[in-house]
């Protein structure tokens, strides 16, 4: 289903947006986007931890364990200034998809007059 892809294309980007503001362990990321936008993107643990992992050995993100007192040992994700770079450059990448697309389908009556949040 094309939903599903273009989610899971969005999938780095999201990441990148949370830790801009806090460190954060998988499964926090996870909640995280879930809690922000109200259930509409579910990672799962299938997508999420080879996204990490991979987005860690290109440089994007580094990673340090920790043990939070009292609780079990995690390991923390940090964007690195490359990882900056690239939230960048997808941000205008998305940004220009959805002009245009949105732009595209506004000429064809399939488009609503206003589209729900």
């Amino acid at each position: 289903m094309e939903l599903q892809q273009i989610r899971k294309g969005s999938t780095r980007t999201l990441i990148f947006s949370l830790l801009t503001e806090e460190a954060m362990y998988g499964y926090q990321i996870a909640r995280e986007l879930e809690r922000r936008s109200e259930g509409y993107f579910e990672v799962s643990e299938g997508l999420l931890y080879p996204t990490l992992h991979q987005m860690e050995r290109e440089g994007l993100l580094s990673a340090e364990w920790q043990t939070p007192s009292g609780k079990r040992r995690r390991k923390y994700y940090t964007i690195t200034p490359q990882g900056h770079r690239q939230l960048r450059d997808s941000v205008v990448q998305w940004q220009s998809f959805i002009t245009r697309f949105v732009d595209f389908m506004k000429e064809f009556d399939v488009w609503p007059q206003s589209v729900p949040g």
